[in-house]
């Protein structure tokens, strides 16, 4: 869960990201000091995130696999939010994805598919532009600044939560779960 700090949609968007960050920089996505930190500094705009242009230099680092499992076979191009769930066919919704990924990935989110206990064991590409996504799409429909009990009465992933036993929690799952379909 997120620190207790951390309490709208862009917040937690912001998390998210500083773990890639303190990832990237060498210190795993559990330091909390770096965290926090770099969350603080991503608040404050004193610092700002990459821009798609470094996220597509990085995805070409990557070479021709999927970025979920490394394949090289079969690729296809898979939307990070589903088109079925409004994702838009656009360079900062899609990645490389082998077909067996793509077809297990379906109609869910990245965070859905995988799980909360897998949260933060996506590829810093994916996750990375995943969350400057669907950060665009919470500014447009005026939810950044939304806290949980606007979201949960909207949010395809409430069922999840409820059998989870994280209901009323602010998860990665509020992030994208007002976009996927119930």
């Amino acid at each position: 869960m997120p620190a207790s700090n951390v309490k709208t949609i862009k917040q937690i968007i912001f998390w998210q990201y500083a773990k890639i960050v303190s990832e990237s920089a060498g210190l795993g996505k559990k330091n909390y000091g770096m965290i926090m930190s770099t969350y603080k500094k991503l608040c404050d705009n004193s610092i700002s995130w990459s821009s798609s242009v470094r996220e597509w230099l990085k995805e070409r680092e990557q070479g021709n696999e999927c970025i979920y499992c490394g394949n090289a076979e079969k690729l296809t191009t898979d939307h990070i939010l589903p088109r079925i769930c409004g994702g838009e066919d656009i360079p900062d919704n899609v990645v490389s994805a082998c077909k067996s990924c793509n077809s297990s990935k379906g109609s869910k989110g990245l965070y859905e598919w995988r799980g909360l206990d897998a949260k933060d064991n996506h590829h810093r590409v994916s996750e990375g532009k995943y969350l400057k996504y669907l950060h665009s799409l919470h500014k447009k429909q005026g939810t950044l600044d939304a806290q949980m009990d606007l979201l949960c009465p909207m949010c395809g992933l409430i069922e999840k939560c409820v059998s989870g036993g994280h209901a009323h929690r602010l998860t990665v799952y509020c992030i994208e779960g007002c976009f996927l379909k119930n």
